[in-house]
């Protein structure tokens, strides 16, 4: 998958800076029935400096009882499980552990239980049969408090599962408040990320720099109070600013 990291607001970058400074390596969590699957993602880890495999776990629940004990950085987490799924453990630890990032692992990059987690705010996905040197990088850069989701990907899942986000004049989404705290500019560049454009479409589109997209972007993130851009694409479905019926 043609994945990208995209760096979220500042307050998402505690945990990191805590750990650069303490000179400590990235502690992950791998989460998977398949002991295969998880064997050789663990062997792919640990041959990188700096990433250290914490534990392991074949469910939802085992999950979250072993990032209460250990505080990982990252938590690599397949979705489809016995026991509990995916979701409903992304559910619990982003709740108890808001520091912890979750790398959503998938067999289709079309699929609603990925969806569901990325809602949830789960930093990405990445599908089962990814390189190793994209897996190695998607974990490095959800533990440096960024997303790892392709522009075109985040699209396409939105596409297809749009009709599970509420309708905005139904549900009452049309009034979001914080929209206000936003500049034209900001509330502009939200829409095309919706878009699904990369920021250097955006940029090209606005006419802008790269670098000033990454800086509205930051704002934008920081104002709202969202992770990372897949939390963004998805609030600016739900808060209607994107025109389902004239999408490209």
């Amino acid at each position: 998958m043609d994945s990208q990291c995209v760096a979220p607001h500042h307050q998402v970058r505690h945990a990191v800076s805590d750990r650069q400074a303490g000179g400590n390596s990235t502690s992950v969590i791998l989460v998977d029935d398949q002991p295969l699957l998880r064997k050789g993602f663990r062997m792919v880890l640990e041959e990188e400096p700096g990433i250290v495999v914490v534990g392991e776990a074949s469910d939802g629940a085992a999950a979250i009882d072993l990032v209460g004990r250990n505080h990982p950085d990252v938590v690599v987490m397949d979705v489809r499980m016995p026991v509990m799924d995916g979701i409903e453990a992304t559910r619990a630890i982003i709740a108890a552990e808001p520091r912890t990032r979750i790398l959503i692992l998938t067999t289709f990059d079309l699929d609603e239980y990925a969806f569901g987690a990325l809602r949830l705010g789960a930093s990405g996905f990445i599908l089962k049969d990814v390189l190793p040197s994209e897996f190695v990088r998607a974990v490095r850069c959800v533990a440096d408090g960024d997303a790892v989701l392709a522009p075109s990907v985040t699209r396409r899942v939105l596409d297809t599962f749009a009709h599970q986000i509420p309708d905005p004049e139904r549900a009452g989404g049309a009034s979001r408040p914080e929209l206000d705290q936003l500049t034209a500019r900001e509330r502009e560049i939200l829409t095309e990320l919706a878009g699904g454009l990369s920021n250097a479409e955006i940029a090209e589109r606005l006419f802008l720099a790269e670098a000033t997209v990454k800086t509205h972007l930051g704002r934008v993130l920081a104002k709202l109070g969202l992770r990372d851009r897949v939390q963004a694409v998805v609030y600016a479905y739900e808060a209607g600013l994107v025109d389902r019926r004239s999408r490209p």
